[in-house]
């Protein structure tokens, strides 16, 4: 394995090689971009790369279904950290490019929704086609193909490009998160600020099925930050539930959880326990806490050797 290597979606220019430049350890490993999130995924389960940084949800747009599904197939991974990148877009266009020459303009389908209102107001007619990333529809502008990009504008230099319009963003305080993922290990220690992340498969469905897993976080005080289906591609109606929660694995509340899911689901993938991007430490009640669950645990003991 490459302990130096880290892959992240590419092109060179992308928003997640911006996130993945704010980690301190970035300075030091060689940064590969590839073409796909499967891509990137595949190099650290192949050896190729010990980590790679992909996006996982968006704020206005919710999970970025590639990442959930490749997260929830294939030979298990883990996430050891997250990003938060406050989103903002430019319009990218070939030097000496007017607003009124702007006839096509492309990025990642992720932007389109980001962006939907900006274009309604000031290109009505434009024509929107996807790209692979948005620093990959820079690069189809570089080359003739289109006349705008919708990306970051720190990828104006990489392709040749300049901004015509900045700070360009339907929805105020727009932001990405992204996860920095590995072969799986020991989980990183627990800071108090943490978020567990797992993959759950029903064992049946039936009437009140979702509702149980609801209840096993819902009992313990452990609050669920997010919660996605997902097909599994075994058939019309067939989900598995991505779902990131407050805490890490070592907090009693957490661990009862997830041996709660391990009983009631046929399967559960461990995606990892991490520091939280934001560093919200959780609320947590009284009866909920590490020192609650020990007390109760002595009280059980005492009532087995008779000394309750």
């Amino acid at each position: 394995m490459s302990a130096s290597r880290y892959t992240y979606l590419g092109p060179a220019g992308t928003f997640t090689e911006a996130a993945l430049r704010t980690l301190p350890e970035a300075a030091t490993r060689e940064l590969v971009p590839m073409v796909s999130v499967p891509a990137a995924l595949d190099a650290v389960r192949s050896g190729e790369a010990a980590a790679a940084l992909v996006p996982i949800e968006n704020s206005v747009e919710g999970g970025v279904t590639t990442t959930l599904d490749e997260l929830a197939s294939g030979e298990p991974l883990m996430i050891y950290r997250e990003v938060l990148l406050p989103i903002a877009f430019a319009l990218l266009v070939r030097p000496g490019t007017a607003l009124h020459d702007v006839k096509t303009v492309t990025g990642h389908p992720v932007a389109q929704p980001q962006v939907r209102k900006w274009l309604a107001a000031h290109l009505p007619e434009a024509v929107w086609e996807s790209a692979a990333s948005n620093a990959d529809g820079a690069r189809l502008v570089q080359e003739g193909r289109y006349d705008g990009a919708f990306a970051g504008e720190f990828a104006a230099a990489t392709y040749g490009l300049e901004p015509l319009v900045s700070d360009i963003h339907d929805a105020q305080n727009a932001a990405t998160r992204f996860v920095l993922v590995g072969r799986p290990a020991r989980p990183a220690s627990p800071t108090g600020a943490d978020k567990t992340s797992v993959v759950l498969w029903l064992r049946e469905d039936h009437p009140g099925a979702l509702l149980e897993l609801l209840q096993e976080y819902a009992v313990r005080g452990v609050n669920m930050m997010r919660i996605e289906s997902r097909p599994t591609g075994e058939g019309i109606g067939r989900y598995c539930f991505s779902v990131d929660c407050e805490g890490h694995l070592t907090d009693r509340r957490v661990s009862e959880v997830l041996m709660g899911l391990k009983r009631v689901c046929q399967e559960v993938r461990f995606l990892g326990s991490y520091p939280r991007a934001d560093k919200v430490t959780a609320t947590v009640r009284q009866e909920m806490t590490d020192a609650a669950f020990t007390e109760a645990s002595d009280w059980l003991g005492r009532c087995l050797d008779g000394r309750a």
